[in-house]
């Protein structure tokens, strides 16, 4: 069905990109054996930092909390993947912005697909600062998958 051998997906740990993680290890299903790579981008944050922006970002919190737990997102998403039906799970964490992380990550591992989330996407934010997922359809060398995840 798919001919997507190598598959890059993005998390920050929000629910909104753990759906793209599903929609992801679909596909990596349906392409009977592609290999997904799972890419939490981070910047290290103080926990005093993490709860100043919990109080002052409310509901945008994720870009933040989302951030600092890489590892346990990233086996959070892993479940998730394979619960979707991915078999071939490699999980990456990188310091760094997601946009850059993802269009890195997606070369590196030669991906046939990068898919990521639609949060920010048609938001006031995201079209003043620019959207993560805008940006990598910009960047990324292979096919984008933007999943409605909102």
């Amino acid at each position: 069905m798919s001919a997507y051998q190598t598959i890059v997906v993005g998390t920050d740990g929000s629910e909104t990109s753990l759906k793209a993680v599903d929609r992801a290890g679909e596909i990596a299903r349906a392409g009977k054996g592609a290999k997904l790579v799972i890419v939490c981008a981070y910047v290290p944050s103080e926990p005093r930092d993490v709860d100043r922006a919990q109080d002052v970002l409310g509901d945008d919190a994720y870009q933040i909390v989302g951030s600092t737990p890489a590892e346990d997102t990233l086996r959070t998403a892993a479940d998730r993947a394979k619960a979707a039906g991915a078999l071939a799970i490699e999980t990456i964490a990188v310091r760094g912005e997601p946009v850059k992380s993802l269009s890195a990550a997606a070369r590196k591992h030669h991906a046939d697909l990068l898919i990521v989330g639609n949060r920010g996407l048609n938001t006031l934010a995201g079209r003043i600062l620019g959207s993560v997922p805008l940006a990598v359809t910009h960047r990324a060398e292979c096919d984008v998958l933007i999943v409605h995840t909102t």
